[in-house]
């Protein structure tokens, strides 16, 4: 009976998910962190950093307390192969209730430009393929409409495999960035029509813009304002704010807020020259607070020097 009751905690929350994705509401899988996981959502995301190799990881569980809900990892690796060209590849699985599972793979190409003394502006393409799969074994619900007892929209396995194309411009200095980005250019439907009744997923096309800045209060203390707004046909403008206070270039902790959604803690630390590790807390705002104790994202950051140029000399930091 208690499996019983999960499947349809589950499946309710399944629904609510398909009936957004058929309003074209439902927004890619969604971070605190973005500052630090850039490169899953914009394939022109660059250092400029020449015999660095950047790896990431990020993991999210959300909404914690409700059967179901949603968990996301990601992971990426980056590197410049000269002044103008950087290439990488990202990762992201976003699993639901271990009944919807997506994975998307890709590979990042982004071709630098300088315009001026100080900045850069890059163009990128993302290249790869999404792999979405359902697994309703196990699901007995009843409804207005009904196929021996089964809802007809949970009826039937789904395994299916998309190309994707993403593409991005991000123009950055050392003290400041923006990222216009559309890593999902192609619109794919994951579950069809079936016996009259219109069970359709569409995942529409999502547009991120990002921007960040590090103000010098002195020289061991910098502030780090930066935003993420994501766009989607049909559903209003998503929304995060962030404020971080870095300081001596190893401990940052801040403030974040998600439109009409979340607030976030967020905190990190500079093991080494080359590890970092952070950790978010999102506490829900809206009704859906009641039903859970919130949201845990945590990343960790590490970079590898390929030629042994950061021994060699002096680099300024990277703060994003």
């Amino acid at each position: 009976m208690k499996d019983l009751n999960i499947y349809h905690k589950i499946a309710a929350l399944l629904s609510l998910t398909l009936m957004s994705l058929q309003s074209f509401a439902q927004q890619d899988p969604q971070f605190t962190q973005y500052m630090y996981n850039m490169s899953v959502i914009n394939p022109a995301y660059a250092t400029a950093e020449e015999g660095i190799l950047n790896l990431g990881g990020l993991y999210r569980t959300q909404w914690v307390g409700i059967e179901g809900a949603p968990k996301t990892g990601s992971f990426f690796a980056h590197t410049p192969i000269n002044e103008k060209i950087e290439i990488g590849i990202s990762f992201t699985n976003d699993n639901i209730g271990d009944v919807v599972n997506e994975n998307n793979i890709y590979a990042d190409f982004a071709y630098v430009l300088p315009v001026g003394l100080e900045s850069k502006i890059s163009f990128g393409l993302k290249a790869g393929v999404t792999l979405f799969d359902t697994n309703f074994d196990g699901f007995i619900l009843q409804s207005g409409n009904v196929n021996n007892g089964l809802d007809v929209a949970f009826s039937e396995n789904t395994s299916k495999a998309f190309p994707n194309l993403g593409i991005g411009a991000f123009f950055f200095t050392d003290s400041y960035y923006l990222g216009l980005s559309a890593p999902n250019m192609l619109s794919t439907k994951h579950l069809e029509d079936e016996n009259g009744i219109k069970a359709t997923g569409v995942e529409n096309i999502h547009y991120f813009f990002t921007g960040g800045y590090v103000f010098d209060i002195n020289e061991h203390l910098k502030l780090k304002p930066a935003f993420m707004g994501k766009a989607v046909n049909g559903a209003p403008l998503a929304l995060d704010i962030t404020a971080n206070v870095l300081i001596n270039e190893k401990l940052e902790a801040g403030l974040g807020y998600r439109l009409d959604d979340a607030i976030s803690a967020l905190i990190n630390f500079k093991i080494t020259p080359e590890l970092r590790v952070g950790y978010a807390y999102d506490y829900t705002t809206t009704n859906l607070g009641e039903f859970n104790s919130g949201s845990h994202e945590i990343f960790i950051l590490f970079d590898v020097d390929l030629f042994g140029f950061r021994g060699g000399y002096d680099r300024s930091p990277r703060f994003f």
